[in-house]
């Protein structure tokens, strides 16, 4: 370690060998410690590392940290994800602990902020999500032996439990239809005849390319699809999850609503081709999520009918399959979840009709079993084994 002469104006370095890695030699050289007691004492810190496998910079902020991680996440992200997670570092994170070091952050800190933000009317939604990001970035900290342990590990409150969504009955569902057609029959009248008719998600249906629509075979693939980040910028992105990318067959009433578009826009275009978007504005630009959310909510009050959002569109398609006495799993496969768990955890309150359908189906698979079984008397609404005398 040196001291630049000229004191006042020079900073302290400290240079180490460390051990070789794949055969090659490893210098650690690091500058611009104040003191010589700083330059000791992360020399120190290196030398540690070296001996544990967890290497932890003393100067490295909470701040320094969570935007580097960003960084590095950013590619593997979709853009909609990214920009949540850099929402809650930049707005909540960063004021909250950014300038403490990220070595003393302790969980005692994560915990009275999150409780201070709870006593000011913070959302629980929000306030899981914040804190569940904070877990996320220092669990990679600790993979990459830069923490020996991570203090949000605990920290991070109860999952609120997702309320209830609201689901028209078919009865609804094809009123709010018809009045699209015979009020409007415009574009979105078709639009959310292949929400409801498929059970796709909103982004799907707005990224939907002719391209992917094959109709001689009464299929869609779902390539893309639409999202709209920070202020409203829209962007295409991959869909969801693997199991989103996938073939959709399609029923006669999109059918239907599908051919209409197709017979409007070649009808427009003077090539007579069908390309681009298939619900699109004028210019062929994507329709807006809002603008579609609106005209949802206009059409729905017109009808007097529960209000719901447009991904309850989906859940309303998955509550009339589920309620027509489609098996599970080919609901599952339907809305191309990457689980059937995933499914069962949405709908599953929607199957109790089927507990007693399978309950009673045991009962008959052993009384076919065992058809010579003691008489059985009914008591306090409930059945016993009575034997019969001899």
């Amino acid at each position: 370690m040196r001291l630049l002469e000229e004191a006042g104006h020079g900073s302290w370095t400290y240079c180490v060998d460390l051990a070789p890695q794949d055969g090659r030699r490893r210098t650690r050289r690091r500058s611009g410690f104040a003191t010589e007691a700083e330059a000791v004492q992360e020399l120190a810190a290196v030398l540690e590392g070296e001996l544990s496998g967890a290497y932890e910079e003393h100067r490295t902020t909470v701040a320094d940290y969570l935007r580097e991680w960003l960084a590095a996440r950013k590619e593997e992200l979709t853009v909609n994800t990214y920009a949540g997670y850099k929402a809650y570092v930049e707005r909540d994170l960063v004021p909250a602990f950014g300038r403490c070091r990220l070595l003393d952050l302790r969980p005692k800190q994560i915990e009275d902020w999150t409780a201070a933000q709870r006593k000011a009317g913070r959302g629980r939604v929000t306030l899981y999500r914040v804190v569940s990001t904070l877990r996320n970035a220092l669990n990679h900290a600790v993979r990459s032996w830069r923490l020996k342990f991570n203090p949000a590990e605990h920290c991070v409150p109860p999952k609120p439990r997702a309320e209830e969504r609201t689901c028209w009955t078919p009865v609804q569902a094809a009123a709010f239809l018809r009045h699209n057609t015979e009020q409007y029959a415009d574009q979105l009248g078709d639009l959310f005849e292949v929400l409801l008719g498929t059970g796709m998600r909103r982004g799907e249906v707005l990224a939907l390319h002719w391209s992917d629509v094959h109709l001689m075979d009464r299929k869609l693939f779902v390539r893309w699809t639409l999202s709209a980040v920070d202020n409203g910028d829209l962007h295409f992105n991959q869909p969801k999850t693997e199991a989103s990318r996938a073939w959709i067959s399609l029923s006669p009433r999109v059918m239907t609503a599908l051919h209409r578009q197709a017979a409007l826009q070649m009808n427009t275009h003077s090539n007579s081709r069908l390309e681009g978007l298939v619900f699109a504005n004028s210019d062929g630009s994507p329709l807006r999520p809002q603008w579609v959310l609106d005209q949802l909510r206009k059409r729905t009050a017109e009808l007097d009918l529960p209000k719901i959002g447009l991904h309850d569109l989906r859940h309303t398609a998955a509550s009339i399959m589920i309620a027509e006495g489609i098996p599970i799993a080919i609901v599952s496969k339907t809305l191309r979840h990457a689980t059937l768990a995933t499914t069962i955890n949405l709908y599953g309150h929607l199957f109790k009709d089927s507990a007693d359908q399978a309950v009673h189906a045991l009962a008959q698979a052993l009384d076919r079993a065992h058809p010579n079984r003691p008489h059985l008397r009914k008591d306090d609404g409930g059945e016993s084994p009575m034997p019969v005398a001899a």
